[in-house]
């Protein structure tokens, strides 16, 4: 009696304290959760007559269980993501005044009750209750599935494949037949739910169809030569027809290496004029852009330098002077790439020499022009370069708009925080090597002043500030930065900028690291051993391939002098600046000589500032002779350096001629005065 009183002033204490509900509420379901958030206006009409079936939980915010099985929800709704057209998952909160008569109308008595609802479902339907103990994550999305099953053929979902088994007589003739798409046929046990999931985790994608078919039936056994279950033969659309090879099976395997296939993508969220105009335009972009072939288990210094180039020439742009909060954010981030970008080269070599340049000036505002000079080498410093050009290789899209810099960007500070595992004495003397996140914390404060999508800066910054203070070393740091990205990657996934040939899905595939994938009653869950290796194998310094990399332009040689100096020499050969050793670099080299092309990096600057402004005009030539080096002595001086030499020599030779005059003067004062005294 005592508890019980004690939890009843407790519960009346809260409802008593303003805004207590309100908050609550919040921290159980958001909008941002893949579910939906239904309240009395809204659950009507979302459940009646709909074109699919729902699942619907009502729960009450002060209820401790259902505060305690909010995660749980909360990961059935993103596990079952892919399944939205067919069945959705929604809440609704009975603790919420507004609500009270709707959860009366729906004769709702505890909490959490669990309601599901028919497709085509009359609105006057008040749902089926489900009363099972279980309500783990793999029961509840086997119920979902009964659910399905228990539709007739009037009222069955519009866009639900079938989920019954096929025959061998069904099958069978398929075998050698042509086609516009995939056929898998997962052969299960009969009591099994795989076969039927993984047809549902295929809803939204084109260019594959899955059916099931049960290891009872014994012909297709035989024909198909199955011996293990569950298992998957894959019709080609070619007439071809072979067993698939999955490292684990499993429901995720099975799916992701469906998603994989050539020419299966997520299906367009719009009409099919729409769509019409959507593939032209994919169609015309990758006509006019060429393809750049690359390997999924690289990275590639190309995207780190157009990264590198986007955020120093375009982002960072917009912003005329650099003071306050924005100069250290900015002088934090150039000596976090400075100390840690992995490989060396004219990149390192650039951010070093800007990251001396801001440090040592006292000045509290910079203008951002001084900073662009630096990086466009005004100054003519040897081995300092970063190229002018976007060259996207393991981040190109399918049209222009998709992946791009944000794709970019996510590399380079995962590689980041590797490497900053990698040297961990690399940070020291900077400012930077008392916190425990560095690379975190840098991005953070990055993200937040300069990133230029500020609704994606906003999320970062709500994750970071709820957890990124717990990181405690270096190994946590590689993992938030991966387990923050994949969060993203959840969120975004079927949304407008998700790239249909590269849908956001959970990274890395099995394809690249089935350890790293397993599954916990019947739940996708990681291996964060096996990732942790992985990704400081993927993004380590050996991993990165130089394919396409900007390549230093050559200094033009001077012209032969018909009357030598003999304390003069010729300009040495350049060095292989790619941290490849010396020599000559056998790569061709003829576009590296001249002007960067024109590309979708001056497409992206025709914005701002042109060509001239951003250093990108006829001063890499060298012409005129005004920015060209003159080697003496195996060391290269400019003009200027020249001239500097010239004044230091006449002031010299000014200085020493005063003090012969004024010494010359004494000598002879002093002779008259000694003649004097002897006379």
């Amino acid at each position: 009696m005592l508890r019980f009183w004690l939890r009843a002033a407790v519960l009346v204490l809260w409802l008593s304290v303003p805004g207590c509900r309100g908050t609550r509420m919040s921290q159980l379901y958001t909008e941002e959760d893949p579910l939906v958030v239904l309240s009395s206006s809204s659950l009507k009409p979302a459940v009646g007559g709909s074109s699919s079936a729902w699942l619907v939980q009502f729960f009450s915010s002060w209820c401790g269980h259902c505060i305690q099985y909010s995660s749980t929800w909360r990961a059935l709704a993103q596990d079952v993501k892919d399944w939205q057209l067919v069945v959705r998952i929604g809440v609704l909160d009975c603790a919420q005044e507004e609500n009270f008569d709707v959860c009366k109308e729906f004769n709702i008595k505890f909490y959490p009750t669990f309601k599901y609802f028919h497709a085509h479902s009359p609105e006057t339907d008040r749902g089926t209750s489900y009363r099972g103990a279980d309500r783990e994550i793999q029961s509840v999305r086997q119920l979902m599935v009964n659910i399905l099953q228990n539709h007739t053929k009037v009222d069955w979902p519009d866009r639900c494949p079938p989920l019954e088994p096929y025959s061998s007589v069904e099958l069978l003739p398929l075998l050698g037949q042509r086609s516009d798409h995939y056929t898998a046929i997962i052969v299960e046990e009969p009591d099994s739910y795989v076969g039927r999931e993984v047809v549902l985790d295929l809803v939204q994608y084109s260019g594959v169809v899955v059916k099931r078919a049960l290891s009872s039936d014994l012909p297709l056994l035989d024909a198909l030569k199955i011996t293990t279950f569950p298992s998957v033969y894959l019709l080609h659309p070619n007439a071809t027809h072979t067993h698939l090879h999955v490292q684990k099976r499993l429901r995720f395997f099975f799916s992701s290496l469906l998603r994989t296939l050539p020419g299966v993508q997520r299906k367009l969220k719009s009409t099919t004029s729409t769509s019409g105009v959507l593939m032209g335009a994919l169609t015309d972009q990758r006509s006019s852009e060429p393809w750049r072939d690359f390997d999924r288990s690289k990275v590639y210094r190309a995207d780190l330098e157009s990264a590198l180039h986007y955020l120093l020439r375009v982002e960072l742009a917009t912003h005329n002077t650099l003071e306050g909060e924005e100069l250290q954010t900015f002088k934090d981030f150039v000596t976090l790439v400075a100390k840690l970008y992995p490989g060396g080269g004219s990149v390192v070599k650039l951010m070093e020499t800007l990251s001396d340049w801001l440090l040592s000036l006292p000045l509290p505002r910079i203008p951002y022009q001084a900073v662009l000079d630096l990086v466009d080498n005004k100054m003519r410093i040897s081995g300092v370069f970063l190229g002018a050009e976007l060259r996207w290789v393991g981040c190109q899209g399918s049209r222009a708009g998709l992946r791009g810099y944000p794709c970019s960007l996510w590399t380079l500070f995962h590689v980041l925080t590797v490497q900053h595992e990698a040297t961990p004495t690399a940070l020291e003397n900077t400012g930077l090597e008392g916190e425990t996140s560095p690379v975190l914390q840098v991005m953070r404060r990055y993200i937040k002043t300069f990133f230029g999508c500020e609704e994606c800066g906003r999320h970062f910054e709500e994750a970071a500030a709820v957890s990124v203070e717990k990181v405690q070393n270096r190994e946590d740091q590689i993992l938030w930065l991966w387990n923050q990205h994949n969060m993203v990657n959840y969120r975004l996934a079927g949304s407008l900028s998700d790239d249909p040939l590269f849908p956001k899905a959970p990274w890395p595939s099995p394809s690249l690291c089935s350890s790293c994938h397993e599954e916990k009653h019947g739940v996708h869950v990681w291996n964060h051993d096996s990732v942790l290796l992985f990704l400081r194998q993927h993004y380590g310094a050996s991993n990165m391939s130089p394919m396409y990399s900007m390549t230093p332009p050559r200094v033009p040689a001077p012209p032969p002098d018909p009357d030598p100096d003999p304390l003069t020499t010729t300009q040495p050969q350049e060095e292989d600046r790619g941290g490849r050793g010396g020599g000559v670099r056998k790569e061709p080299e003829e576009k590296s000589e001249k002007q960067p092309e024109s590309g979708p990096g001056h497409q992206a600057l025709s914005g701002g500032a042109g060509e001239e402004g951003l250093g990108l005009g006829g001063g890499r030539t060298g012409g005129g002779g005004g920015g060209r080096g003159v080697w003496i002595l195996g060391l290269g001086f400019n003009s200027v350096d020249m001239s500097l030499c010239v004044v230091l020599y006449v002031c010299s030779c000014l200085f020493l001629m005063l003090l012969f005059f004024f010494f010359k003067v004494r000598s002879r004062r002093w002779k008259l005065r000694h003649s004097r005294l002897h006379v």
